[in-house]
């Protein structure tokens, strides 16, 4: 690798006001352990397999910072399993299934997160 900027994006930051909380309900949306380590008391680390985390933050936190439209797009297999398996979560989708394959929803700090086929 060059000493240079590349053009592979690491993470994306969502501004969360709780980080327990907030990695509580990731997790539990994503099917993922909330057995990681919260850093340096604000932050926490969501693992995606795409190489690209999730990185939740409560010190970036500010109703201003909040996502109001999707900076995070999760990938579906099958976008009305994925839309049941959000609603027996708990979580009502914002959007219907928009032209038969994506729609979105909002974390409980109102960030909204799209799930797309």
């Amino acid at each position: 690798m060059s000493d240079s900027l590349s053009n592979q994006v690491r993470g994306v930051f969502i501004p969360v006001r709780d980080i327990e909380r907030a990695r509580d309900w990731y997790c539990r949306l994503l099917g993922l352990p909330a057995d990681g380590e919260i850093l340096f008391g604000h932050i926490y680390v969501l693992p995606m397999q795409s190489g690209v985390n999730l990185v939740l933050d409560s010190k970036i936190y500010a109703p201003e910072h909040v996502h109001k439209v999707a900076a995070v797009q999760l990938a579906s297999g099958n976008i009305r399993h994925s839309r049941d398996v959000v609603r027996a979560l708990g979580i009502e989708p914002v959007t219907e299934i928009e032209n038969g394959h994506w729609f979105n929803i909002q974390d409980p700090d109102g960030n909204v997160l799209m799930i797309c086929q």
